[in-house]
């Protein structure tokens, strides 16, 4: 057991001990271990008196007592294995490995160890997961599974290893990117250059898609973009570009996007594509300023004549309806139609004009007093006098 315990002790002290020496001293060991015994006595009692068993000298010798006869009385009594083994030990790695004194820093740490070993895997180990995040594991880098929102567990790093992704949050892709002022020109339809400002606005669908599937997913948005937009630019016009299928082209760059990076398998969604800018290059954007200014006066006095057309047919259908009911009376009635259609007329015509009234027989004349006052000139006023 002894043997044992010497050969653990390397182990738990973190150094290597040669087995040779350790061999080596097995026997000066053993040899001594007999002398543990010394302090009680042996298995025979005490060691005063004659030998015996009962200190009376009369039963059998303790072979480590005194020899018979007496003698002279023993000096001290030298170091117990124990104690030589703690001086080596203490010799051999320093400080009091024995315990005794309460300089023994082993304990300590152990302590510190656990400590330490337990914070890293409490931390390593769980993992708060946030409403609007996915996390991926990988175990010795290999994709292991996706924790949702929530509070998760995982072996400790670096066995596994957790990387948290937001799968709500909107991103944006400017193209071109950063200054305005930068130039993309993009070849339209008719053979014309059209300078083209646009975002790209996209998500995270599948996080351990997104992660381990294409290497650098803003590149490859980007260029996808760009590849999706010249091609849909090129089925159409520099005006329609400029103007009239601004949205056309922005739903088709959306859809041929989201069909590329599907093939892709790169765990992508495209939320939207927006033309921020469609200008004609800048050596001519003056001239095709005013020509799109004079297409939209040109455009707008169409609408206008258009509007008046409408007004004037539908007065006309109105009073050919007017017309046709009256048509329609007048065939079951001629004459009273027509005398009521006379007066109609004639009071119609008679209330626009003064009226004079002359004097027939059996006839009270009349004078007009409200036309002549209406006729007559002002009085002066006392202050013209």
């Amino acid at each position: 057991m002894l043997y044992a315990e010497i050969c653990w002790l390397p182990l738990f002290f973190g150094k290597s001990l040669p087995i040779k020496s350790i061999m080596k001293e097995k026997s000066g060991w053993i040899a001594r271990a007999g002398a543990l015994f010394i302090e009680n006595g042996g298995p025979w009692g005490g060691s005063g008196g004659g030998g015996d068993s009962g200190g009376s000298g009369k039963g059998p010798r303790n072979p480590w007592s005194q020899p018979p006869g007496g003698g002279k009385p023993r000096g001290p009594r030298g170091a117990s294995a124990m104690d030589e083994l703690s001086k080596r030990m203490k010799d051999r790695f320093g400080g009091n490995v024995g315990g005794e004194g309460g300089n023994n820093p082993w304990p300590l740490i152990r302590i510190g160890a656990l400590v330490i070993g337990a914070a890293w895997i409490f931390l390593t180990s769980f993992h708060s997961v946030g409403p609007q995040e996915r996390a991926v594991v990988t175990q010795f880098g290999a994709y292991s599974r996706t924790l949702n929102s929530g509070v998760g567990f995982t072996l400790p790093w670096p066995i596994e290893t957790v990387t948290k992704l937001n799968v709500a949050e909107i991103q944006v892709i400017n193209i071109p990117e950063g200054n305005t002022t930068t130039e993309n020109f993009v070849l339209t339809g008719d053979q014309n250059i059209i300078n083209l400002d646009y975002s790209v606005r996209w998500s995270i669908a599948d996080p351990e898609l997104y992660l381990f599937q294409i290497r650098d997913p803003d590149v490859t948005i980007r260029e996808v973009a760009e590849s999706a937009m010249r091609a849909s630019i090129s089925r159409a016009t520099l005006i329609g570009a400029i103007g009239a299928q601004r949205g056309q082209i922005e739903a088709d760059v959306e859809k041929l996007m989201r069909s590329i990076l599907g093939s892709y398998r790169s765990g992508v969604r495209i939320e939207g594509v927006a033309i921020k800018r469609a200008d004609p290059p800048a050596a001519v954007n003056e001239a095709f300023k005013d020509v799109t200014a004079a297409q939209q006066e040109a455009q707008s006095a169409v609408n206008q004549a258009n509007t008046y057309a409408q007004q004037v047919t539908q007065r006309a259908l109105g009073e050919a309806g007017a017309f046709d009911k009256v048509y329609e009376q007048y065939r079951l009635s001629p004459v009273v139609t027509r005398r009521r259609m006379y007066y109609e007329t004639m009071e119609e015509v008679l209330a626009k004009v003064d009226k004079t009234i002359v004097e027939a027989p059996g006839v009270t004349p009349y004078l007009p007093l409200q036309e002549m006052r209406k006729r007559a000139p002002a009085a002066p006023t006392e202050a013209a006098q």
